[in-house]
């Protein structure tokens, strides 16, 4: 098979969907790589690094959609890219389509087999190609957040840590799943006062074991919200329904709530956001203000890490791409439910059910796809 990684094209995206280590994996069993040139600097990999792999470098991003039968990306294409799709050619990649309409009528269009990284599962129910992602991600929250929060950037001028004689600030993160714990250690490694809530109880007592009485758990439903929300000086928006657009947990008339210059990070803003004020912005300019509240919602918030997020990354989604590659994509899926799982779209037809609930769309089941 001929595996094609264009260059990502998303704004501050520097992360790229290929290592060379797994180029060269993917040339050991058999198949022709097609790297773009350039792809890998923003993450610290040369074309030479490369070419000593295996891979062909390739010069445009135009020539390696036209070549490949499979592109391997890390951020869901982007309007011009979704254009050099074709029918039969699989895309392997982060999607989000629930909340992206335009992708979503556009990937149907195109004929396309695309496979979404944030809906394969594993054998636990967990989300393996998401997971390292969401722990960068949920590791840099309070980072971002306690940026947002210096008077600078329109925040309060609290310290996350304060200082002796001054207290700390107060940091609520809704969700305790993977976003959730590593924000969680951050935090408190900084010497916030930390809440998480959620709604597993057992899930809560796993993270009362863990940090052992150094944060405060509360099972999360809206009256909860509306008790915290006016002592916070920070609130992480760290929930997940696979596939499906994140719940709206902070309406814009409980911004009223909170403290001037509070801070919300909102780490689902892939999935739409969990903050009804919630808008996409980026690295170059990631903060802006509503009603006196900073709100920082980077759609790649990994990116800015880009040697680490796309290492790992790439040990993640290597098994499974070399699983698409040596056996097709039918026999791959076919073999594996959790890869199945992935399956979001194939040939005009949408195949996850989250998606198309999110979307008013009909969906056929991806084992009928799978089957032809």
């Amino acid at each position: 098979m001929k595996i094609g990684c264009p260059k990502e094209i998303k704004p501050q995206e520097f992360r790229v969907g290929m290592t060379p280590n797994a180029a060269g994996e993917a040339v050991a069993h058999g198949h022709e790589v097609l790297i773009e040139t350039g792809a890998g600097a923003g993450s610290g990999f040369e074309d030479a690094d490369y070419a000593a792999a295996g891979a062909r470098v390739i010069a445009t991003a135009a020539e390696v959609f036209a070549a490949a039968d499979m592109i391997v990306k890390v951020k869901e294409p982007q309007a011009g890219e979704r254009r050099m799709l074709r029918e039969g050619q699989v895309l392997f990649a982060y999607l989000h389509l629930a909340p992206d309409p335009d992708q979503t009528h556009d990937l149907l269009a195109s004929g396309c087999t695309a496979i979404a990284y944030e809906t394969v599962t594993d054998d636990r129910g967990g989300l393996p190609l998401l997971a390292p992602m969401s722990e960068v991600a949920g590791r840099l929250a309070p980072q971002s957040g306690s940026w947002a929060l210096q008077k600078a950037n329109g925040g309060s001028g609290v310290l996350m840590g304060g200082v002796p004689g001054v207290r700390p600030a107060n940091v609520a993160i809704i969700g305790g799943g993977v976003v959730g714990t590593a924000a969680a250690r951050v935090a408190v490694g900084m010497g916030a006062n930390v809440t998480v809530l959620d709604r597993s109880v057992p899930r809560l007592s796993y993270l009362d074991d863990v940090f052992m009485g150094r944060l405060t758990t509360q099972y999360s439903d809206k009256g909860a919200v509306r008790e915290l929300l006016p002592r916070m000086d920070m609130v992480i928006g760290a929930v997940l329904i696979p596939g499906a657009a994140a719940p709206k947990l902070v309406s814009r008339d409980q911004l009223s709530m909170m403290k001037p210059g509070s801070a919300l990070v909102d780490v689902a803003i892939d999935q739409g956001g969990c903050f009804e004020t919630s808008k996409p912005t980026t690295h170059h300019d990631p903060i802006y203000d509503v009603d006196g509240i900073i709100h920082y919602c980077v759609a790649n918030m990994p990116g800015a890490v880009a040697r680490t997020s796309t290492i790992a990354l790439g040990n993640a989604t290597m098994p499974f791409m070399l699983a698409l590659a040596d056996k097709g994509w039918r026999q791959a899926c076919a073999d594996d439910p959790n890869l199945m799982n992935g399956l979001n779209v194939h040939a005009g037809k949408l195949t996850y059910f989250a998606v198309g609930k999110a979307l008013g769309l009909d969906v056929v089941s991806p084992q009928l796809a799978v089957k032809g």
